[in-house]
């Protein structure tokens, strides 16, 4: 029986609590946890609909009941088809984060697999994701690679 989960609406706090794991290990991220009562209802209503395109795959601590140990999250959306992806579904991971307590025990990538899966289940062609050098290995070894892609971003 696998350790992962769907996470639930129920998991909402949990979800966002690793999310700033994440953002707090990023360089120039923001550390203001102010934001977070704000993002539960939309966040909620994500997580209560398991055929949209928005997953998120969860541990459960075993050491903390109530905590979650480990979270990966993804979407999938629809760009125009290529070369490689004719049918324009592609995935995007991110809010990778694990709790510092348990770390190095394999639940990141046992989350990261139930996330591929489930965007192999709804046709993605593809597969995009922003690495820490840190996490950099564990994606190298499920098959992705880097792309010289010049991305920008603009805050709106």
């Amino acid at each position: 029986m696998s350790l992962v989960r769907r996470a639930t609406p129920e998991d909402a706090e949990e979800v966002l609590r690793l999310r700033q794991v994440m953002i707090d290990a990023l360089p120039g991220g923001d550390t203001s946890r102010e934001w977070h009562a704000g993002s539960l209802p939309a966040l909620r209503g994500k997580l209560g609909a398991p055929d949209g395109d928005f997953a998120a795959f969860v541990v459960d601590h075993p050491d903390r009941p109530g905590e979650l140990a480990a979270l990966v999250v993804g979407t999938v959306d629809y760009r125009i088809g290529k070369a490689g992806n004719p049918g324009g579904l592609a995935g995007y991971v991110f809010s990778v984060a694990t709790d510092p307590r348990a770390r190095r025990r394999g639940y990141a990538r046992a989350c990261m697999d139930e996330l591929l899966a489930w965007f192999r289940e709804r046709g993605a062609g593809q597969v995009m994701l922003t690495a820490s050098a840190e996490a950099e290995p564990m994606y190298a070894s499920l098959g992705f690679v880097h792309k010289p892609d010049p991305t920008m971003i603009l805050k709106l």
